[in-house]
């Protein structure tokens, strides 16, 4: 198999929360789990991160020792299996594990992360470029790391979707203090071409980021995306020739 370009391995990896429960997916928990341990055998499974679960179903999982779940929760939920690694929830505040909260940047407090929508079932709940970058800016300025979720199905952006390559090149931008006009420019390019993952840069219409800074956004910035789909996000990449 052809060597992965540095900056784009740095790019992907542990990026794709899996969240086949939910819309447009909404497969069955069944499905669901045997999917997760599918993908985490297959040769792709460098870009899976986290399954996605609510806490109401915990009980009728079980759980495997290689399993690493991000569980959406109401409230504290109390004790937990070790396989659960981060909470995700509406409210501001970090609860007992490292927890997103989908909540205004403005009142994320402590040492909580961020949760931005960037799609949905409806074309009214994808954000605009302009929301996505005021977010990413906001974010990076204060040093809140976030996690997407919704509608980021497809690696570049397209007239009524944006692209999770987009996004998270974007934030690595947004990360290294690159202006607002960069980072919107980036949200909006459908160009695949414009994107150039080099042996040690990540290069994007004249500008450029070291592949260890693109690693560093993503460890300390950029996490992850949940997605109800992780083998048509692959599947994309590779008709880019991204992937072998």
């Amino acid at each position: 198999m052809p060597r992965i370009p540095e900056p784009l391995h740095a790019l992907l990896a542990n990026l794709i929360d899996y969240a086949g429960l939910y819309p447009p997916a909404g497969l069955p928990l069944p499905a669901v789990l045997e999917n997760y341990e599918a993908y985490l055998a297959s040769a792709e499974s460098w870009m899976l991160n986290r399954l996605v679960l609510p806490a109401a179903v915990l009980p009728e999982v079980r759980l495997r020792d290689n399993w690493r779940v991000t569980l959406l929760v109401e409230g504290e939920p109390g004790p937990l299996p070790a396989q659960v690694e981060t909470l995700e929830t509406r409210l501001p505040r970090r609860l007992s594990l490292a927890t997103y909260c989908e909540a205004p940047i403005g009142r994320i407090g402590g040492d909580a992360f961020a949760k931005i929508r960037t799609g949905g079932v409806t074309a009214e709940a994808t954000p605009s470029s302009e929301a996505l970058a005021d977010f990413l800016g906001a974010a990076a300025s204060r040093r809140i790391a976030f996690k997407a979720t919704a509608g980021l199905h497809h690696p570049m952006r397209s007239a009524t979707m944006h692209g999770f390559v987009n996004v998270f090149v974007a934030a690595a931008f947004a990360w290294h203090g690159a202006e607002r006009g960069v980072i919107l420019d980036v949200l909006n390019d459908g160009d695949a071409g414009a994107f150039q993952f080099l042996a040690g840069e990540l290069r994007w219409r004249g500008r450029s980021l070291a592949a260890a800074e693109v690693q560093g956004a993503r460890r300390d910035f950029a996490h992850s995306f949940g997605s109800c789909s992780f083998t048509e996000p692959v599947a994309d990449l590779r008709a880019l020739g991204w992937l072998a």
